[in-house]
């Protein structure tokens, strides 16, 4: 368990699902999670520099098995999702959309007014749920992504708050 104290929030529907800050400890079974969902995952090092800068880190865990994250830095006005991911098995089930709520309101709540984020152009389980939380396309990132055929470009979200 983390070295901190942490302040938790539980899912109403699921008492035994809370939300809490994603620690150190966390990262051999977030890097597991990471290279289920993603061809091209995230490092070690990406996850610890994150916790290590405080960027708001957070886990969805049921009991003591964590089921997802979301990684987001807030500065200047604006929050960037860095990454958002659901271990595959529990995806489909409204916690990404619940990770991504809580997030934006921690956002909003450190005076961010606009929050982005960038989405694989194919990717469009992620792209349903964003534009249905009040993200819109703002532009796109050529070959911001590695693909097996070479890059890929990502779409640039943005919503108010």
């Amino acid at each position: 368990m983390c070295d901190y104290a942490i302040v938790n929030r539980t899912d109403r529907s699921n008492p035994n699902l809370r939300l809490r800050p994603m620690c150190i400890q966390d990262l051999d079974t977030i890097i597991a999670i990471e290279r289920l969902a993603y061809q091209y995952p995230w490092s070690l090092a990406n996850f610890k520099d994150c916790i290590l800068v405080n960027y708001t880190c957070q886990v969805w865990q049921l009991e003591q098995t964590i089921l997802g994250y979301g990684i987001m830095s807030v500065g200047a006005s604006e929050c960037q999702i860095l990454n958002l991911c659901i271990h595959p098995d529990w995806q489909g089930q409204g916690l990404g959309s619940k990770m991504l709520s809580h997030l934006l309101e921690i956002g909003s709540n450190q005076q961010a007014d606009t929050a982005f984020l960038e989405v694989r152009a194919d990717n469009n389980q992620a792209l349903n749920m964003y534009q249905k939380l009040g993200f819109n396309e703002i532009g796109i990132r050529p070959n911001y992504y590695q693909n097996p055929k070479g890059r890929m470009d990502a779409l640039v979200l943005a919503k108010a708050l």
